[in-house]
C-alpha cells in the first residue's frame, strides 16, 4: 500500500517536471520549433518516460492547455463561493479572477490564446472547449443576476461569449506586448462590461 502511494507520488511528481519543462520550451521556442529532445533535456527525464505519459507533441501541448484552464476555474470558482449573494457580486468575481489569474500566468496564457491559435483543427477545438467552459460561468451568474433583479433579462449566452472575446482581445494584446499592463486591465474593463447589462457602476468602482 505505502509502496503504491510512493509510486503514485513519484509519477506526479514526473509529469508535472515534464509540464513544467514543456511550459518553459513551448513558451521560448513555440509549438512547431520546440522538440520532445529540448522538453526530455530540461525536465532532466529519459525519453521513455515522456512517452509514458504524452505519447506525442500534441497531446502534451494540449495537457498544458487543460492545466492552465483547470488553474483559472478553479480560481474563479473560489472567487465565488466568497461572495455570499448570488448575481452581480459573483459575475464580477468570475471575470476579475480570470483577468487576474492571465495576467500573473503570462506564459500559459500565451500557450492558451496566441500558440493554439491556426495549429489546426484539435487545437482550435480545444480553445473553444476552454472558452465555452468560462462563458457557461459567466452566464451561469448573469441568470442568477436576471433571475433576482438586479439586471433586465437579456441573451446571457451572447453577452458571456462577448465578454470573453474582450477578455481575450486585451490578455492577448498585453501577453505580446507588455501593454496595457496587466493591472490597468480589470479597473476598466470590469465596470464597462457590467455597464453593458446596465448594470449601475459607481465610478471607480471595479
Amino acid at each position: 500500500m505505502v509502496h503504491s502511494a510512493e509510486k503514485r507520488s513519484d509519477q506526479k511528481s514526473t509529469r508535472e517536471r515534464i509540464l513544467e519543462a514543456a511550459l518553459d520550451i513551448f513558451s521560448s521556442k513555440g509549438y512547431h520549433d520546440a522538440r520532445l529532445d529540448d522538453i526530455v533535456e530540461a525536465a532532466h527525464i529519459s525519453k521513455g518516460s515522456i512517452y509514458f505519459y504524452f505519447p506525442n507533441k500534441e497531446r502534451l501541448f494540449l495537457a498544458l492547455v487543460d492545466q492552465f484552464a483547470d488553474l483559472i476555474e478553479r480560481r474563479a470558482t473560489e472567487a465565488i463561493e466568497r461572495q455570499p449573494r448570488v448575481g452581480i457580486d459573483r459575475v464580477r468575481a468570475a471575470i476579475m479572477a480570470v483577468i487576474e489569474t492571465f495576467g500573473k500566468y503570462r506564459r500559459p496564457a500565451k500557450i492558451l490564446l496566441v500558440q493554439a491559435v491556426g495549429l489546426g483543427a484539435t487545437f482550435e477545438k480545444k480553445r473553444l472547449e476552454v472558452t465555452d467552459r468560462f462563458a457557461a460561468m459567466i452566464k451561469r451568474h448573469l441568470d442568477e443576476a436576471v433571475a433576482v433583479g438586479e439586471i433586465e433579462p437579456i441573451d446571457t449566452t451572447v453577452v458571456a461569449h462577448a465578454w470573453m472575446g474582450a477578455i481575450y482581445n486585451l490578455v492577448i494584446r498585453w501577453v505580446m506586448t507588455g501593454d496595457p499592463p496587466a493591472e490597468r486591465i480589470p479597473p476598466t474593463l470590469v465596470p464597462l462590461l457590467l455597464r453593458s447589462v446596465n448594470y449601475p457602476v459607481e465610478e471607480n468602482s471595479g
